[in-house]
């Protein structure tokens, strides 16, 4: 084994939540050695769509959006069914609005606040290009000369003395064979999820097995199986959970596209009905991987085409008709013809959702807003008509480590594993049953700022 470096923290993993947390370290004066499996940094983060939930922001005052820490506390647990750690979401709504700032500070650049999207009850999607952002962490952690970055270097096995010793480092393995880290404050895992380990996913949702994964080619569960094997504790495994509005065929364009929030209705094969559209597009997820053939179409008209918003990707109609990915008819029975379903049933199902639009009350699936509860229902009628083929893309596994509010991992007898942390898709808990826009990318950073102070403050 080659000779064994020491440093203050260890960060595995090179996403935004690792980046998070080396910085914020590097910040405090601390040494850090960040290791990351893959050739290049970035992961699954800079893949992701770009969105962080922050609530009562500048931006948001500037839009006249009133949001608060109380609201976003709220939409998260009803998001998450209550079955998330109100703990752990209090340290994210505790540390939110300091980290937003935190990151205009490394000059991170966030686009307009200008939509509600799934689980919000107002509008508080902070957008950042991902990759850039990563990037630019990752440059200020250079910068500070106290952090160092190693590249095709993957982290094998955690170190301690003994059973209930303090985690001390790794062995890890790079270009030139094993060898060992020792860090003195500790190990933090933000080493992403599992998405590409088929037989992770089959054992915990079977029922995503068909579904499309979209995350970093690293993501295979290095970081649980490394803190399972020291007796960690997970959660929320149950709750892993495809996107809603991934093509179905399309492989160049991995962004869902939600006509859904913005008034259409989804319908199966058979042209029904069969979801209440303003739910978490987790939730979605779950429900067209029921349907025959794991798919399904948004149905839309042209004022709902015409709402949609070229500045937000899943609300970009204009570019995926340009595409060849939406199917545009004049009249709902050309349309029906084009997308091979029942012309009377979908007009049936139109027809019947129109009137419920009309009394304000949906009698088959109880949808009372556009998105959670923001937005009124819109009446499909004017032609031309849309259809989105739509199936669930997995783009992240959203469980993992049970940690504490201190972001300490916790073992199976709800102890903590000490010197070792937890941020980023590795660990469950925060999320619960579903999911809110942004609340993904807005945990990496949170959390990977929160796990470093932890654990240079232990």
């Amino acid at each position: 084994m080659n000779p064994t470096m020491e440093t203050e923290l260890l960060v595995i993993g090179g996403g935004l939540a690792g980046f998070a947390a080396a910085l914020q370290a590097a910040q405090a004066g601390a040494q850090v050695i960040v290791l990351e499996k893959m050739p290049t940094t970035g992961g699954s983060s800079a893949m992701s769509g770009g969105c962080l939930a922050f609530a009562g922001t500048d931006m948001q005052a500037a839009e006249g959006i009133e949001d608060s820490s109380d609201l976003l506390k709220q939409d998260l647990l009803e998001v998450g069914k209550f079955e998330n750690d109100a703990e752990l979401v209090q340290t994210y709504v505790d540390h939110q609005l300091d980290t937003y700032e935190w990151l205009k500070q490394q000059g991170v650049a966030f686009s307009p606040v200008i939509e509600a999207s799934s689980g919000q009850s107002v509008p508080r999607v902070h957008t950042v290009d991902p990759a850039d952002t990563v990037r630019m962490l990752e440059q200020r952690c250079r910068e500070s000369g106290t952090v160092q970055v190693l590249t095709n270097t993957r982290a094998l096995r955690l170190l301690r003395d003994g059973e209930t010793a303090p985690v001390t480092g790794i062995v890890a393995s790079g270009p030139d064979g094993e060898f060992a880290i020792r860090a003195k404050r500790g190990v933090l895992l933000a080493s992403g999820g599992f998405g590409r380990n088929a037989e992770l996913v089959h054992q915990f949702a079977p029922h995503y097995d068909n579904a499309v994964f979209v995350c970093g080619d690293g993501n295979v569960g290095d970081g649980l199986a490394m803190a399972r094997k020291l007796g960690a504790d997970v959660r929320d495994m149950i709750y892993i959970k495809g996107t809603y509005g991934k093509h179905p065929v399309d492989t160049t364009n991995h962004h869902s596209c939600l006509a859904v929030y913005k008034g259409a209705i989804a319908v199966n094969d058979d042209g029904k009905r069969f979801v209440d559209e303003s739910i978490s597009y987790k939730l979605l997820g779950d429900a067209v991987m029921a349907q025959p053939y794991h798919t399904s179409f948004q149905i839309f008209d042209q004022p709902i085409f015409e709402s949609g918003d070229d500045r937000v990707r899943i609300l970009d109609f204009e570019r995926r008709l340009e595409e060849g990915l939406i199917v545009k008819a004049d009249t709902l029975e050309a349309l029906a013809q084009k997308i091979e379903i029942p012309y009377e049933t979908l007009r049936s199902t139109v027809d019947r959702y129109n009137a419920f639009c009309d009394s304000g009350d949906d009698q088959e699936f109880g949808r009372k807003k556009l998105v959670h509860n923001h937005g009124e229902l819109c009446r499909i009628e004017t032609g031309p008509f849309y259809a989105y083929p739509s199936t669930a893309a997995v783009f992240g596994t959203y469980c993992g480590l049970r940690v504490s509010p201190t972001l300490q991992i916790l073992d199976v007898l709800g102890e903590t594993i000490p010197g070792l942390y937890g941020a980023g898709e590795v660990i469950g808990g925060f999320h619960g049953g579903a999911y809110m826009t942004g609340s993904a990318l807005g945990k990496a950073v949170v959390f990977g700022r929160v796990a470093a102070r932890s654990a240079l403050n232990a």
